[in-house]
């Protein structure tokens, strides 16, 4: 099979080709804007997704399946009749619906959400984002009393368009806080809490299985595969039993762990029961996930700050760790996500002095991504058999130093996987049907092993992000 992976993301839009013979391309890649609207507002304009995703199936040309990978999180709104958007996309970075969170936090809604979703309370998901549509979008209010209002997250609006089919998968489903884990259908009590009519949503289907088809070089081409990105890179890792776990670095940090067929609850650990994939005729393999909000986000933050110019120059440092030095930096830019679950707090550097130099200050950036990382892994080992190797891909995973303090921090392994596309990887492989890894014509595996004690770092970076708590 020539198959085609279509990588929509948070920045950009990949058009990914997987030959019959194994080789593996991106075709094509289109960047959309991010737009800012206020303070701790992200959107991105639907229709740019719409045009991107269109470009990269044009310069794939021909194929005999297509998969499709979404950001998650992120929704919109749109008429039933014209598939045209009446919303902007709201990103999952976004957390214009926090006082919402807290006053449903504070009635005592968290235990519904936590049974039945797996998931706590928090802007990060879709299900607020979808309500505050509703109570701010006047042209929503009007399709649904006419019975014409879509809500849904990125891919059903894709699907809806390109596709003629109005479905989400079940793992995208997952992470809208409004599906019950336990069945994989929209939860009646859950939609009723968000004020989400459960007839506007799209249908929850098999991550592997039918989704329409689109047409590419004048044919139709079924849609084979539809999911979140972050599990789409799980598969495209290679990670098939549970306890095998990768980490994408993107605009933030995504670990995912396998548990199987059970479904590993852990609020008290911060850890997000979720739904890796799922063959149609077959039972959901479950996930545990663990975010950190800003990754490559807050290194690209510190470039805009002039703090460094070219990547290159913080591939290494003569320094020993920023850390080891007293200077640390909590990268709660956008608030933190795993274990502690506070948009309350903000991003610091502490420890600095008269001598702390820009390179100083880029250094404690990637350690304190790194070492956000490790408190989600922490966390997860308790309740997982994680061996003792760990792959990951992303952005970040380009950065040698970044890569050895990981290694360092997680007292593991870290596989830097040779291909960087991981994500549209898994999708082609899901869209195909393979089961392997897909491996055959890939070459270049980089591993690090851990070299430095670190028994102190993870101590004196919990008191650093205490100090980041409770600050907005």
């Amino acid at each position: 099979m020539r198959v085609v992976a279509i990588d929509q993301g948070t920045t950009s839009t990949r058009g990914f080709v997987l030959e019959a013979d194994g080789a593996a391309r991106v075709v094509q890649t289109r960047a959309h804007r991010q737009s800012y609207p206020r303070p701790g507002w992200v959107e991105h304009d639907p229709e740019e997704l719409i045009a991107n995703i269109a470009a990269c199936l044009e310069a794939a040309g021909d194929a005999d399946a297509i998969g499709i990978d979404n950001q998650g999180e992120s929704c919109l709104a749109w008429d039933a009749d014209t598939g045209k958007a009446v919303s902007a996309v709201i990103v999952w970075q976004d957390n214009r619906t926090q006082e919402v969170i807290e006053r449903l936090k504070a009635e005592g809604h968290e235990a519904l959400t936590l049974n039945r979703a797996g998931l706590p309370l928090d802007p990060y998901f879709s299900a607020s984002k979808l309500k505050w549509i509703l109570d701010n979008v006047s042209a929503a209010r009007t399709l649904a009393k006419a019975g014409r209002l879509r809500l849904g997250t990125t891919d059903a609006f894709f699907l809806d368009r390109l596709a003629g089919i109005f479905a989400t998968d079940i793992t995208t489903a997952s992470r809208t806080c409004l599906m019950n884990l336990e069945t994989g259908r929209w939860d009646a009590d859950l939609c009723q809490l968000f004020g989400v009519p459960v007839e506007a949503l799209p249908e929850i289907r098999p991550t592997m299985g039918e989704f329409g088809a689109i047409t590419v070089a004048g044919r139709k081409v079924p849609v084979t595969a539809s999911l979140v990105d972050q599990q789409a890179s799980l598969y495209g890792h290679g990670c098939r039993r549970a306890g095998d776990a990768k980490i994408t670095f993107g605009t933030g940090a995504f670990a995912l762990a396998l548990t199987g067929e059970t479904i590993c609850r852990a609020p008290e650990r911060g850890l997000l029961p979720t739904v890796a994939w799922q063959r149609a005729g077959e039972a959901p393999v479950h996930a545990l996930d663990g975010g950190v909000y800003c990754a490559s986000s807050a290194v690209n933050w510190a470039r805009a700050l002039g703090l460094f110019r070219q990547f290159s120059a913080i591939d290494r440092f003569d320094a020993p760790p920023a850390i080891v030095r007293g200077l640390a930096f909590v990268p709660a830019l956008a608030g933190l996500a795993c274990p502690h679950w506070d948009r309350s707090a903000a991003g610091l550097w502490i420890g600095m002095s008269l001598d702390t130099t820009p390179a100083d200050l880029v250094q404690a950036v990637l350690e304190g991504v790194a070492l956000r990382t490790g408190e989600v892994i922490a966390e997860m080992s308790r309740l997982v058999p994680i061996g003792d190797e760990i792959s990951i891909d992303g952005g970040m995973s380009a950065n040698p130093y970044f890569c050895q303090v990981l290694a360092d921090v997680l007292a593991r392994r870290v596989k830097v996987q040779a291909m960087s596309e991981l994500t549209a990887k898994g999708t082609a492989l899901m869209a195909a049907g393979r089961a392997d890894g897909g491996d055959e014509k890939i070459t270049g595996l980089r591993v690090y092993e851990p070299l430095n004690a670190s028994a102190q770092w993870a101590g004196l970076f919990s008191r650093a992000v205490e100090r980041s708590r409770g600050w907005r």
